[in-house]
């Protein structure tokens, strides 16, 4: 697990290919056809050296959520056990990994309410009425999720249930569900912006325009989880001329490093049990792997 561009995805590859091991993506945006270029998706022919899954498996208008994700998950890994080969689990949307190594929470939930919050507040002009609800109502969950809408519905819901606060509920510590071994890759900022800043240059030269404007005309941003991905926003202003190619660079590079921010805040606090990596040296790392 690790940030965005910081080399995980070539680390779970190798490491994979020389263990008998198969992947599954722990990536909320892979799971989306028509998306591969701008989510990083694995090429036809890391495909082909090692069979992955959950990557591409869902139309543009479906709704990704982790409790389909973990489904899909569970049923994947049991799969690849029973071939006798290795599940090897690579991705940085944390909250879908954690919910997968770990089980999600037991807390109640309530259907209808939950599609009523999801449409008041599940989209782009609902999330500042969702941000001064919680302010008013659980405002220790705003600053722990402001920038995970998902979350802070759920956090809502429950506290419209229960009257308390989902971080006051939250108190035992889960145990994994599956027996690991679970690493984090962790570059230093500087190293991880490089990485993104001329990963963003070069997914723009390869294409990635060319399937942001499909992408876009297929509804991407009425989408109701895929519109969160990251640059096909800022590749639509370019196309319609509201932005040069440099300032395009520059927003999809800041925007993805705001995003691989959060996800090392996230892995390192919700995470500690990993071994961290470091990210600069995968041949060294991959020893570790292996040899652990």
């Amino acid at each position: 697990m690790g940030p965005t561009a910081s080399g995980k995805s070539a680390l779970a590859l190798e490491f994979a290919r020389q263990n008998h091991g198969e992947i599954v993506s722990v990536d909320s945006m892979q799971l989306y056809r028509g998306l591969e270029i701008g989510t990083a998706q694995p090429t036809a022919a890391e495909r082909k050296a090692v069979p992955h899954h959950l990557v591409g498996v869902l139309d543009l208008a479906e709704r990704a959520d982790v409790f389909d994700f973990v489904r899909r998950a569970d049923a994947a890994i049991a799969d690849i056990a029973r071939r006798g080969k290795l599940p090897v689990l690579a991705g940085g949307t944390g909250m879908y990994m954690r919910a997968l190594l770990c089980g999600m929470d037991d807390l109640p939930g309530d259907r209808e309410l939950r599609q009523r919050l999801d449409d008041e507040y599940d989209s782009d002009a609902g999330e500042a009425a969702l941000h001064e609800k919680m302010a008013q109502l659980d405002p220790a969950a705003l600053n722990r999720w402001q920038n995970c809408r998902r979350r802070l519905i759920r956090a809502l819901e429950v506290r419209l249930i229960t009257g308390k606060s989902i971080m006051e509920l939250q108190t035992n510590t889960p145990k994994r569900r599956y027996p690991v071994r679970a690493f984090r890759l962790d570059p230093s900022p500087d190293a991880l912006k490089q990485k993104i800043a001329r990963r963003a240059r070069l997914m723009l030269d390869n294409g990635w325009l060319e399937e942001a404007e499909t992408a876009l005309r297929s509804g991407l941003l009425d989408s109701q989880t895929a519109h969160q991905a990251i640059g096909y926003r800022e590749i639509g202003e370019f196309l319609n001329g509201k932005l040069d190619r440099e300032t395009l660079e520059n927003r999809i590079a800041v925007a993805t490093w705001q995003y691989a921010r959060r996800q090392r805040t996230w892995f390192r606090h919700q995470e500690p049990q990993t071994r961290r990596l470091d990210a600069e040296d995968m041949q060294i790392n991959l020893n570790l792997l292996i040899g652990d």
